[in-house]
This record gives C-alpha cells, structure tokens and sequence, in this order.
C-alpha cells in the first residue's frame, strides 16, 4: 500500500502535575525552560504534524504552555489512563474521524522527532490498522528485569502478542538467548478508535499491570509495533531529571562543535 500523506496529523501532549515520585515535573527547570516546554518544541520540528496541543488538569501548566506561546486544553482532573485523557483533548480540539492521533509523553524531552514519522507510518499505509506504538531493543542489561522498563513481545507480522513490566520473553534454558525490546510510550491512533477505546471497561491486565495499552489487547484490538534506532529517558524522578540535564548540555555541547565545523 502506498502511504497517504493527506493525513491530518495531530500531536496531543499529556501532562499531569500530580506525581508520587516527582510531583510538578513538567514545570521542572530544565535547561533554562520547563521541560513542558522542551517536548513541545521538538514536537515543532517535525514537519509532519499540522497541530501540537497539551493536555493537562492543572492550571499551571495549562498557563505556562499559553505563556511560551503553545496550545493548551483543560481536561478533567481524573481519567483511567493517559489515552482516555488524550480521547477529551481531541474531543476538545473537534479533530475529525479520519485524523491521526500521536501520543507524546509530557516527560520525555529527549524524544527525537523522527520517531512521529516512525510511530504514524503503519497508519498512513494500511488503514486497517487502529493503533501504533515504538519499541526500542534493550541494550543496558539492568532494564531488562526492570518494572519500569516495560518489555514487549510480538508476532512475526510486528503486532503485539503482549506488554508486562516482568521479563518477557523468559528464557527458561540457559543455553538460549533472547533480545528484549522495551515499549516506548509514543502512541498513534486513529480519531474514531480514540472513542473505541475510552468506551471499553479498564481491563484485568491493565489494571494489574498498569499498563493501558493492555485494554486494546484486552478486547481484541490490533497494535502494530515500530522498532526505533531512537532511544529515550522518561523523567521520573529528580535523579533522572538531572541525568537529563545532562545529556542536554552534552547534545547542546555537540550542536555547537558540529556548527563551528
């Protein structure tokens, strides 16, 4: 099939102030600017996406994204996951049917634009499909039994047989190997599957493992995965923010020797 680039592309950025471990980050200093700010722009630079807006509860954010010039709905306070959060935004915004919807974490400022144009290519060509997401293959072994580092596994046409934050594959013989992939939290969706699921009861995995993307495989719905060479660090806590700063000051240290050159 070839790929429509007709396709009205919108980017909905989640972004709550609530936070067990790390509560504001998103208005957190990074660099200078608040890390809001930092996904917003890089959301900018693809040339794909015709609108950016965030999506928040709080009026803090909501006031510091209008302050630097962004987009910004009010959404309710509580939703069961950040898709049904993302379904009221585009509800907000009157996106049509037909529109594709990506999903960028509002904690992931290092996120490289060109995984937009990696997550909505499987939309863009087969218009069966109603859901995408990006996986990336574990190369730091200490991510492999980590929780928070979600694996994922997937049939041999790159959809996907199941999420967990244990080990999956398991390797039961110790004479076998495996690659492990890791589920980055950068979603596509079609307008009217957005409806689909925030209709769905909360699914048992979802539930039990806290993952949303569990409730389109729960009842039966398609995720088509896309391997990224991009990988990313989503911000927690104030360690990883500062681990952040970081490479930041590094990318930044880079651009500059690249433009002297």
């Amino acid at each position: 099939m070839t790929s429509n680039t007709s396709d009205n592309i919108v980017c909905i950025i989640p972004s709550r102030y609530e936070s067990s471990r790390f509560p504001g980050k998103p208005l957190a200093d990074l660099c200078g600017k608040p890390m809001i700010l930092h996904v917003y722009e890089r959301v900018r630079h693809s040339n794909i996406v015709s609108l950016v807006a965030v999506a928040t509860d709080d009026r803090r954010i909501y006031d510091t994204v209008l302050a630097f010039g962004g987009r910004a709905v009010l959404t309710a306070a509580v939703h069961p996951s950040g898709t049904d959060r993302i379904h009221e935004a585009a509800t907000l915004l009157h996106l049509a049917d037909e529109d594709i919807v990506v999903n960028i974490q509002g904690d992931q400022p290092l996120f490289n634009p060109i995984q937009i144009e990696e997550v909505v290519r499987p939309l863009r060509d087969d218009p069966a499909i109603p859901m995408s997401t990006l996986i990336y293959r574990i190369v730091r072994d200490e991510e492999i039994g980590h929780p928070n580092a979600v694996k994922t596994v997937f049939d041999h046409d790159g959809f996907a047989l199941y999420f967990s934050r244990a080990t999956v594959p398991y390797v039961r013989d110790k004479d076998k190997t495996a690659d492990y992939y890791k589920h980055h939290g950068i979603y596509a969706y079609r307008r009217h599957f957005l409806r689909t699921f925030a209709s769905l009861p909360v699914g048992k995995l979802e539930r039990l493992e806290a993952l949303e993307q569990l409730r389109a495989l729960e009842y039966g719905f398609k995720i088509k995965v896309i391997e990224t060479l991009h990988d990313s660090v989503e911000v927690d806590t104030p360690a990883e923010l500062e681990r952040v700063r970081r490479l930041l000051l590094r990318e930044d240290t880079k651009g500059k020797r690249d433009g002297q050159k």
